[in-house]
Protein backbone atom coordinates (compact mmCIF):
# COMPACT_ATOMS: atom_id res chain seq x y z
CA UNK A 1 0.00 0.00 0.00
CA UNK A 2 1.25 3.38 -1.05
CA UNK A 3 0.79 6.57 1.09
CA UNK A 4 -2.07 8.52 -1.46
CA UNK A 5 -3.80 4.93 -1.79
CA UNK A 6 -3.84 5.01 2.09
CA UNK A 7 -4.72 8.18 2.52
CA UNK A 8 -7.30 7.54 -0.04
CA UNK A 9 -8.91 4.65 1.51
CA UNK A 10 -8.65 6.04 4.82
CA UNK A 11 -11.32 9.74 3.53
CA UNK A 12 -13.53 7.22 2.77
CA UNK A 13 -13.90 5.28 5.78
CA UNK A 14 -14.08 8.28 7.70
CA UNK A 15 -16.66 10.01 5.44
CA UNK A 16 -18.81 6.60 5.16
CA UNK A 17 -18.08 4.35 8.09
CA UNK A 18 -17.73 7.35 10.49
CA UNK A 19 -19.84 9.85 9.21
CA UNK A 20 -17.43 12.48 9.89
CA UNK A 21 -18.28 16.19 8.39
CA UNK A 22 -15.43 16.80 5.71
CA UNK A 23 -13.58 19.47 7.62
CA UNK A 24 -13.25 16.72 10.27
CA UNK A 25 -11.76 14.74 7.27
CA UNK A 26 -9.56 17.60 5.80
CA UNK A 27 -8.31 17.98 9.53
CA UNK A 28 -7.26 14.40 9.59
CA UNK A 29 -5.46 14.20 6.01
CA UNK A 30 -3.53 17.24 7.44
CA UNK A 31 -1.92 15.33 9.88
CA UNK A 32 -0.92 12.41 7.47
CA UNK A 33 0.23 14.58 4.60
CA UNK A 34 2.34 16.25 7.23
CA UNK A 35 3.72 12.78 7.50
CA UNK A 36 4.08 11.80 3.94
CA UNK A 37 6.34 15.49 3.39
CA UNK A 38 8.46 14.79 6.29
CA UNK A 39 9.51 11.00 4.56
CA UNK A 40 9.63 12.73 1.04
CA UNK A 41 12.16 15.87 2.44
CA UNK A 42 14.23 13.22 4.61
CA UNK A 43 14.36 10.54 1.51
CA UNK A 44 12.68 8.14 3.55
CA UNK A 45 11.34 5.18 1.53
CA UNK A 46 8.64 3.26 3.62
CA UNK A 47 5.19 2.54 3.65
CA UNK A 48 2.00 3.11 5.78
CA UNK A 49 2.17 -0.44 6.55
CA UNK A 50 5.91 -1.30 7.12
CA UNK A 51 6.31 2.51 8.98
CA UNK A 52 8.54 1.74 12.02
CA UNK A 53 8.12 3.17 15.45
CA UNK A 54 11.21 4.84 15.33
CA UNK A 55 10.72 6.68 12.01
CA UNK A 56 7.64 8.00 13.50
CA UNK A 57 9.39 8.68 16.86
CA UNK A 58 12.14 10.73 15.12
CA UNK A 59 9.31 12.56 13.19
CA UNK A 60 8.05 13.57 15.88
CA UNK A 61 11.11 14.73 17.73
CA UNK A 62 11.86 16.82 14.56
CA UNK A 63 8.23 18.47 13.75
CA UNK A 64 7.96 18.88 17.35
CA UNK A 65 10.29 21.93 16.88
CA UNK A 66 7.96 24.11 15.12
CA UNK A 67 4.50 23.71 16.27
CA UNK A 68 3.39 24.07 20.12
CA UNK A 69 2.35 20.95 22.14
CA UNK A 70 -1.75 21.30 21.65
CA UNK A 71 -0.47 20.95 18.07
CA UNK A 72 1.51 18.20 18.85
CA UNK A 73 -0.87 16.43 20.96
CA UNK A 74 -3.47 17.10 17.73
CA UNK A 75 -0.84 15.28 15.44
CA UNK A 76 -0.18 12.33 17.37
CA UNK A 77 -4.13 11.79 17.91
CA UNK A 78 -4.70 11.83 14.21
CA UNK A 79 -1.79 9.20 12.91
CA UNK A 80 -3.30 7.21 15.83
CA UNK A 81 -6.58 7.29 14.30
CA UNK A 82 -4.93 6.28 11.17
CA UNK A 83 -3.02 3.30 12.04
CA UNK A 84 -5.73 2.58 13.77
CA UNK A 85 -7.55 2.42 10.90
CA UNK A 86 -5.01 0.48 9.24
CA UNK A 87 -5.26 -2.56 11.94
CA UNK A 88 -9.28 -2.60 11.63
CA UNK A 89 -8.66 -3.57 7.89
CA UNK A 90 -5.97 -5.99 8.90
CA UNK A 91 -2.79 -3.92 7.02
CA UNK A 92 -1.11 -3.96 9.91
CA UNK A 93 -0.94 -5.88 13.45
CA UNK A 94 0.41 -2.62 15.81
CA UNK A 95 0.19 0.32 15.76
CA UNK A 96 3.64 2.25 15.99
CA UNK A 97 2.15 4.85 18.20
CA UNK A 98 1.07 3.34 20.79
CA UNK A 99 3.41 3.70 22.75
CA UNK A 100 4.62 7.19 22.27
CA UNK A 101 2.53 9.82 23.94
CA UNK A 102 1.08 13.07 23.56
CA UNK A 103 2.75 16.25 25.66
CA UNK A 104 0.50 16.87 29.17
CA UNK A 105 -1.65 19.77 28.59
CA UNK A 106 -3.41 21.82 31.02
CA UNK A 107 -7.16 22.38 30.46
CA UNK A 108 -7.68 25.57 28.68
CA UNK A 109 -10.70 27.09 29.21
CA UNK A 110 -12.83 28.80 26.27
CA UNK A 111 -13.37 32.44 26.39
CA UNK A 112 -16.68 34.11 27.46
CA UNK A 113 -18.32 37.19 27.19
CA UNK A 114 -20.11 38.80 30.01
CA UNK A 115 -23.81 39.75 29.12
CA UNK A 116 -23.03 43.35 29.15
CA UNK A 117 -20.51 42.51 26.37
CA UNK A 118 -22.75 40.53 24.15
CA UNK A 119 -25.39 43.62 24.72
CA UNK A 120 -22.97 46.30 23.54
CA UNK A 121 -21.81 44.32 21.16
CA UNK A 122 -25.34 43.73 19.17
CA UNK A 123 -25.78 47.83 20.10
CA UNK A 124 -22.66 48.91 17.84
CA UNK A 125 -24.41 46.88 14.67
CA UNK A 126 -25.49 49.20 12.27
CA UNK A 127 -29.26 48.39 11.46
CA UNK A 128 -29.89 51.23 8.79
CA UNK A 129 -26.85 48.75 6.48
CA UNK A 130 -28.16 46.35 4.13
CA UNK A 131 -26.35 43.62 6.04
CA UNK A 132 -27.54 44.80 9.68
CA UNK A 133 -30.64 43.08 10.23
CA UNK A 134 -28.68 39.87 9.28
CA UNK A 135 -25.86 40.23 11.28
CA UNK A 136 -28.15 41.36 14.04
CA UNK A 137 -29.81 37.71 13.87
CA UNK A 138 -26.50 36.10 13.30
CA UNK A 139 -25.54 36.48 16.70
CA UNK A 140 -28.65 36.34 18.60
CA UNK A 141 -28.68 33.19 16.56
CA UNK A 142 -25.14 32.02 18.10
CA UNK A 143 -25.55 33.23 21.69
CA UNK A 144 -29.22 32.37 21.97
CA UNK A 145 -29.07 29.05 20.45
CA UNK A 146 -25.64 27.67 21.42
CA UNK A 147 -24.95 26.94 17.89
CA UNK A 148 -20.99 25.99 15.96
CA UNK A 149 -20.46 28.18 13.25
CA UNK A 150 -21.29 25.38 10.28
CA UNK A 151 -24.35 25.11 12.07
CA UNK A 152 -25.29 28.36 11.83
CA UNK A 153 -24.63 28.66 8.21
CA UNK A 154 -26.19 25.12 7.52
CA UNK A 155 -28.72 26.38 9.23
CA UNK A 156 -32.20 26.14 6.55
CA UNK A 157 -35.45 27.43 6.85
CA UNK A 158 -37.34 24.35 6.90
CA UNK A 159 -35.23 23.29 10.24
CA UNK A 160 -36.92 26.28 12.27
CA UNK A 161 -40.15 25.00 14.37
CA UNK A 162 -40.91 28.26 15.88
CA UNK A 163 -44.52 27.08 16.86
CA UNK A 164 -43.00 24.41 18.71
CA UNK A 165 -40.30 26.67 20.33
CA UNK A 166 -37.38 24.54 18.25
CA UNK A 167 -34.71 24.71 15.79
CA UNK A 168 -32.92 21.60 14.00
CA UNK A 169 -29.80 21.78 14.30
CA UNK A 170 -27.10 19.27 11.96
CA UNK A 171 -24.08 19.16 13.87
CA UNK A 172 -20.75 17.19 13.40
CA UNK A 173 -21.45 13.98 11.70
CA UNK A 174 -24.08 14.88 10.27
CA UNK A 175 -26.32 14.09 13.60
CA UNK A 176 -29.35 16.15 14.20
CA UNK A 177 -30.60 17.24 17.32
CA UNK A 178 -33.30 20.00 18.70
CA UNK A 179 -32.87 23.10 20.03
CA UNK A 180 -34.82 25.17 22.45
CA UNK A 181 -35.39 29.14 20.46
CA UNK A 182 -36.14 31.67 22.50
CA UNK A 183 -38.83 34.59 21.43
CA UNK A 184 -36.04 37.37 21.25
CA UNK A 185 -34.18 35.04 18.84
CA UNK A 186 -37.64 34.21 16.33
CA UNK A 187 -37.77 38.15 16.53
CA UNK A 188 -34.62 38.90 15.26
CA UNK A 189 -34.59 36.32 12.78
CA UNK A 190 -37.90 36.88 11.56
CA UNK A 191 -37.05 40.51 11.08
CA UNK A 192 -34.57 39.43 8.83
CA UNK A 193 -36.46 37.14 6.99
CA UNK A 194 -39.71 39.44 6.37
CA UNK A 195 -37.35 42.71 5.86
CA UNK A 196 -34.31 41.94 4.20
CA UNK A 197 -34.16 38.47 3.10
CA UNK A 198 -37.42 38.38 1.04
CA UNK A 199 -36.24 41.28 -1.06
CA UNK A 200 -32.97 39.60 -2.05
CA UNK A 201 -32.51 37.69 -5.49
CA UNK A 202 -31.34 34.22 -4.13
CA UNK A 203 -29.53 31.51 -5.90
CA UNK A 204 -31.79 28.47 -6.56
CA UNK A 205 -29.67 26.35 -4.50
CA UNK A 206 -29.57 28.45 -1.40
CA UNK A 207 -33.87 28.92 -1.53
CA UNK A 208 -33.92 27.08 2.00
CA UNK A 209 -30.53 29.01 3.55
CA UNK A 210 -31.33 31.23 5.94
CA UNK A 211 -28.82 33.22 6.23
CA UNK A 212 -26.89 34.38 2.67
CA UNK A 213 -24.46 36.95 1.66
CA UNK A 214 -25.35 40.11 -0.97
CA UNK A 215 -25.64 38.05 -3.49
CA UNK A 216 -28.11 35.27 -2.71
CA UNK A 217 -25.71 32.36 -1.77
CA UNK A 218 -24.89 30.81 2.04
CA UNK A 219 -22.24 32.59 4.26
CA UNK A 220 -19.15 31.26 4.32
CA UNK A 221 -17.41 30.30 7.67
CA UNK A 222 -14.89 32.84 6.78
CA UNK A 223 -17.69 35.60 6.63
CA UNK A 224 -19.01 34.70 9.84
CA UNK A 225 -15.56 34.94 11.46
CA UNK A 226 -15.24 38.27 9.89
CA UNK A 227 -18.56 39.44 10.81
CA UNK A 228 -17.79 38.61 14.72
CA UNK A 229 -14.32 40.04 14.28
CA UNK A 230 -15.54 43.63 12.92
CA UNK A 231 -17.95 43.84 15.60
CA UNK A 232 -15.55 42.89 18.18
CA UNK A 233 -12.97 46.12 16.97
CA UNK A 234 -15.96 48.24 16.99
CA UNK A 235 -17.14 47.64 19.84
CA UNK A 236 -14.26 48.04 21.84
CA UNK A 237 -14.18 44.73 23.44
CA UNK A 238 -10.25 43.52 23.63
CA UNK A 239 -11.22 39.90 24.46
CA UNK A 240 -10.46 37.62 21.34
CA UNK A 241 -13.59 36.70 20.30
CA UNK A 242 -15.21 34.22 17.11
CA UNK A 243 -18.30 33.08 16.38
CA UNK A 244 -17.45 29.98 18.74
CA UNK A 245 -17.27 32.71 22.10
CA UNK A 246 -21.17 32.49 21.96
CA UNK A 247 -21.28 29.35 22.22
CA UNK A 248 -19.13 29.22 25.12
CA UNK A 249 -21.05 31.74 26.48
CA UNK A 250 -24.46 30.32 25.86
CA UNK A 251 -23.41 27.35 27.92
CA UNK A 252 -21.75 29.18 30.95
CA UNK A 253 -24.71 31.65 31.39
CA UNK A 254 -26.93 28.83 31.17
CA UNK A 255 -24.98 26.86 33.90
CA UNK A 256 -24.32 29.95 36.07
CA UNK A 257 -28.25 30.53 35.93
CA UNK A 258 -28.82 26.87 37.12
CA UNK A 259 -29.49 25.11 34.21
CA UNK A 260 -28.63 20.84 34.53
CA UNK A 261 -25.72 20.22 32.90
CA UNK A 262 -27.43 17.24 31.24
CA UNK A 263 -29.57 19.82 29.13
CA UNK A 264 -26.66 21.88 28.43
CA UNK A 265 -25.08 18.74 26.55
CA UNK A 266 -27.91 18.06 24.71
CA UNK A 267 -28.14 21.65 23.68
CA UNK A 268 -24.68 21.80 22.32
CA UNK A 269 -24.73 18.48 20.94
CA UNK A 270 -21.27 16.65 23.03
CA UNK A 271 -21.48 13.26 22.84
CA UNK A 272 -20.07 12.94 26.20
CA UNK A 273 -21.14 14.68 29.28
CA UNK A 274 -16.88 15.25 30.03
CA UNK A 275 -16.37 17.87 26.63
CA UNK A 276 -19.55 19.69 28.78
CA UNK A 277 -18.10 19.37 32.02
CA UNK A 278 -15.33 22.21 31.20
CA UNK A 279 -17.90 25.04 31.85
CA UNK A 280 -18.02 23.97 35.40
CA UNK A 281 -14.88 25.41 35.51
CA UNK A 282 -15.05 28.27 34.03
CA UNK A 283 -16.40 31.16 36.56
CA UNK A 284 -14.63 30.15 39.77
CA UNK A 285 -16.15 33.24 41.63
CA UNK A 286 -19.89 32.24 40.66
CA UNK A 287 -19.70 28.56 41.90
CA UNK A 288 -17.86 30.04 45.35
CA UNK A 289 -20.79 32.78 45.31
CA UNK A 290 -23.58 29.40 44.83
CA UNK A 291 -21.57 27.64 48.01
CA UNK A 292 -21.54 30.74 50.32
CA UNK A 293 -25.35 31.23 49.77
CA UNK A 294 -26.67 27.78 49.97
CA UNK A 295 -24.42 24.98 51.36
CA UNK A 296 -25.50 24.55 55.39
CA UNK A 297 -21.85 25.05 56.53
CA UNK A 298 -21.59 28.28 54.56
Amino acid sequence: MKWQQGLKDYQNYLRLERGLSENSIINYSLDIKKLMRWLETNEINTSPVSISEEILQDFIYDIAKRINPRSQSRLISGLKGFFNYLIFEDYRKTNPLELIEAPKLGRKLPDTLAIEEIDTLIKTIDLSSKQGERNRAIIETLYGCGLRVSELTNLKISDLYFEEGFIKVTGKGDKQRLVPIGATTQKYIEIYRKEVRVHQKIQSLAKDTLFLNQHGKPLTRAMIFTIVKRLAEKSGIRKTISPHTFRHSFATHLLENGADLRAIQQMLGHESITTTEIYTHIDRKHLTEVINRFHPRR
